[in-house]
């Protein structure tokens, strides 16, 4: 299986298995900062070069962490943060934001939370559905083009609109959440993104942990906890989503490997560029998650998760 690709219209080349920052500051219940980077220094030197973050993860706070992490091992880093999804000073949510004079000062902020002179991969977190995609990316290429942004990426958005940006600046990567749960994207967007060039990020590859089945109950989630808001995480959802877990690990049980390692072996199984960015704070977690790149599905095995694993996820996303 091949463990790297290239960023899509990039010279660089990255990890088929990155890492996700997210949880590292927020939305998954308490976080430790000198845990997160004794993580994020074992995932480099496993090799891992990948890493995701976005200004609105603790409202600027996960930027801060990568930016403490990584001083002295930028070489080793390839970093894509995001835009567009406005905090309050309190984290309260404020919408979305896609016109330039915001994207300039995000992207300055982000600079600055980093300490970096130039990010890797900066994406669109959101569309602001008040302004014109080409006005968004026109902002963004011209952000490479003063040197602040190397690449450019989108994330969740339908084939037309990455079209459109597309026509406009090369756009390197397309973030969009798939798993076994969350297949949607099997259905224009994987041709589009060949079609174009454009790298496939997965998020969420592990279902928000629930594919690992350390989810049985909302019992298993701390206070505060985000999911607890998911309605994929009602506990009428989770007794029907189980299915999914059933059929993982029928197949991990059969090859000795965990429920985790089938899941991001599927995904990488999709095909040769696919790239995904499962999340941890933990060091035994990262390297299971790595695990993946021994696991080889079979025909056999591929043919049973299709068979098996349910046509719809009870709950939506959001």
């Amino acid at each position: 299986m091949k463990r790297t690709t290239t960023l899509g219209h990039s010279t660089l080349t990255i990890n088929r298995i990155g890492l996700g920052c997210m949880g590292m500051s927020e939305f998954y219940g308490t976080f430790d900062e000198t845990e997160s980077i004794k993580t994020l220094h074992k995932a480099i030197d496993l090799g891992v070069n990948f890493f995701d973050t976005a200004d609105m993860y603790g409202w600027g706070a996960n930027e801060r962490l990568l930016g403490k992490a990584f001083k002295g091992r930028w070489e080793e880093v390839i970093l894509a943060t995001k835009f567009a999804v406005m905090r309050g000073p309190n984290g309260e949510f404020l919408g979305l934001n896609g016109k330039p004079e915001y994207i300039r000062q995000a992207c300055e902020k982000s600079l600055t939370n980093l300490g970096i002179e130039a990010i890797d991969l900066y994406y669109m977190h959101r569309k602001d559905p008040k302004v014109e995609i080409e006005e968004i990316v026109g902002t963004m290429a011209e952000l490479v083009s003063q040197g602040k942004v190397k690449y450019i990426g989108l994330s969740e958005v339908d084939p037309e609109t990455l079209r459109r940006a597309h026509a406009v600046h090369p756009i390197s990567a397309l973030q969009t959440e798939y798993s076994l749960w969350s297949r949607e994207p099997e259905k224009e967007l994987f041709d589009v993104c060949k079609e174009l060039g454009i790298t496939f990020v997965a998020y969420s590859p592990l279902g928000r942990g629930f594919l690992t089945g350390a989810i049985k109950s909302r019992a298993d989630f701390e206070k505060g906890d985000f999911r607890l808001n998911n309605p994929r995480f009602t506990d009428e959802a989770i007794n029907k989503n189980l299915k999914f877990v059933e059929i993982v690990d029928r197949i991990a049980q059969s090859k000795g490997v965990t429920k985790a390692q089938v899941a991001l072996a599927w995904i990488l199984s999709q095909n040769d560029e696919i790239t995904t960015i499962p999340g941890t704070r933990k060091i035994h977690r990262l390297e299971e998650n790595l695990g993946a790149f021994n696991v080889e599905l079979t025909q056999e095995d591929m043919a049973i998760i299709e068979e098996h694993v349910p046509a719809v996820t009870v709950g939506e996303r959001y």
